[in-house]
């Protein structure tokens, strides 16, 4: 259009929003609906004297001037849209990727809910991967960290380098959040004997709240932030420039979400007493999430689990037959611990922790939301109740060096 009419970015998506773009056909009539205007570019003293056109009027209106008999109502024939729909989606799906992505090495985990892609380097995952993400279903893709520069990302590199940085840094247990130098965390970080001590004298379950974040972590990070873009998994989606990745290509005047990367980094559960916490309470992200685990601290001192503790701690979980199998592998080092919800159940656990609270003689107050809060980490005894009385099934899922875990917006999940 002439600049005249270009006085703003994406005026061109506006003016076909804005006019009318053509017709709608419905069912096997010839007859058609016009789009209806959803807003006016124009001031409100433009002919018309409204910005906001009665849609229902417009639509009778289009019905009038295309002359649509009356005994010749546009019917719209469900059964004919929907009967290739499949009964059991995972099953026709499994069906499916048998038959098409025979080159493609990949596992079903967790009740087959959560398609696990065994070999990063394979340039066909996207394709699997497409048709899993339809379903809105996570997806897992292990030996991410067999493309990094693994030296960069060790708790003592990033100490050594950073130190002297100020962070926010949360107390799991009490969801204290204090500012302070970051060394003092990564000291800690695999030497319990130098990890901040509570009132009661126990070990201080830490997290370094995603530090640093988004542009900060490019400008004080950049080798590491290179490191992590030429690592990520189906590139095409995950890549800042991946032709799939709507978010990175929106136009500049809409309002995107924190696409980071961001820093998440925690003492492990087992050096506690409780085990009934979490570093991670379980909470919605508002964009499709991608999280590579890229380094593993094997902490020592007094009180921590050995290697064995750890390993019968994750197998006291209900977990999938291929997960344990990946826990009795020695090249396999296990870092963090997921339980992840489908986006559908949010109102049944929403309803089910206000339950809970209740139970537990909190107050529940009508704005809270304790999904949205991140309050609560779900634990064992709570997810079998989840279970039992509101038919909500956990998916378990556990975090080896170098996978990486997708999961799509709305999902729940806590770690």
């Amino acid at each position: 259009p002439p600049a005249s009419q270009n006085n703003e970015q994406g005026s061109t998506l506006r003016d076909l929003l804005t006019t009318t773009a053509g017709k709608l056909r419905l069912g096997s009539t010839d007859a058609g609906i016009a789009f209806a205007p959803v807003y006016s570019t124009g001031t409100a003293s433009g002919k018309s004297g409204r910005t906001m056109p009665n849609i229902l009027d417009d639509i009778i209106a289009s019905v009038v001037e295309n002359k649509i008999p009356p005994n010749r109502a546009p019917k719209i024939n469900v059964k004919s849209e929907i009967k290739d729909e499949p009964k059991d989606d995972r099953k026709c799906i499994q069906d499916d990727c048998n038959k098409l992505y025979s080159d493609i090495q990949y596992s079903w985990i967790c009740d087959k809910h959560v398609l696990w892609l065994r070999d990063h380097k394979n340039s066909n995952n996207w394709k699997l991967f497409k048709e899993c993400w339809k379903q809105g279903r996570p997806v897992l893709v292990s030996g991410m960290h067999k493309k990094m520069n693994f030296s960069l990302w060790k708790a003592e590199s990033i100490s050594l380098d950073f130190g002297n940085q100020q962070a926010d840094i949360l107390n799991c247990k009490d969801s204290i959040i204090s500012n302070t130098n970051v060394k003092e965390f990564w000291d800690g970080f695999e030497d319990v004997s130098k990890r901040q001590k509570i009132k009661n004298g126990e070990t201080a379950l830490l997290k370094l709240k995603d530090w640093p974040s988004g542009e900060d972590f490019k400008a004080m990070m950049p080798a590491r932030y290179e490191d992590l873009l030429k690592s990520l998994p189906l590139p095409e989606y995950c890549s800042p420039e991946g032709k799939l990745n709507l978010a990175s290509h929106l136009p500049g005047f809409f309002v995107r979400p924190d696409l980071g990367p961001r820093l998440c980094s925690a003492y492990g559960v087992a050096a506690t007493k409780d085990h009934d916490i979490g570093t991670t309470n379980l909470h919605i992200e508002v964009s499709d999430v991608v999280n590579i685990l890229v380094y593993v601290g094997i902490a020592k001192g007094n009180g921590v689990l050995s290697k064995s503790g750890v390993l019968k701690k994750f197998e006291e979980e209900d977990l999938d037959d291929l997960l344990r199998k990946r826990l009795k592998d020695s090249s396999e080092l296990p870092g963090a611990l997921w339980h992840i919800y489908a986006g559908k159940d949010a109102d049944k656990i929403r309803e089910f922790l206000q339950k809970i609270a209740k139970e537990q003689g909190l107050e529940v107050l009508p704005e809270h939301d304790p999904i949205r809060d991140q309050s609560w980490y779900v634990n064992k005894k709570l997810r079998q109740r989840l279970l039992e009385e509101y038919g909500v099934k956990t998916c378990t899922v556990i975090q080896f060096l170098g996978d990486a875990i997708i999961l799509p917006a709305g999902a729940l999940h806590q770690v």
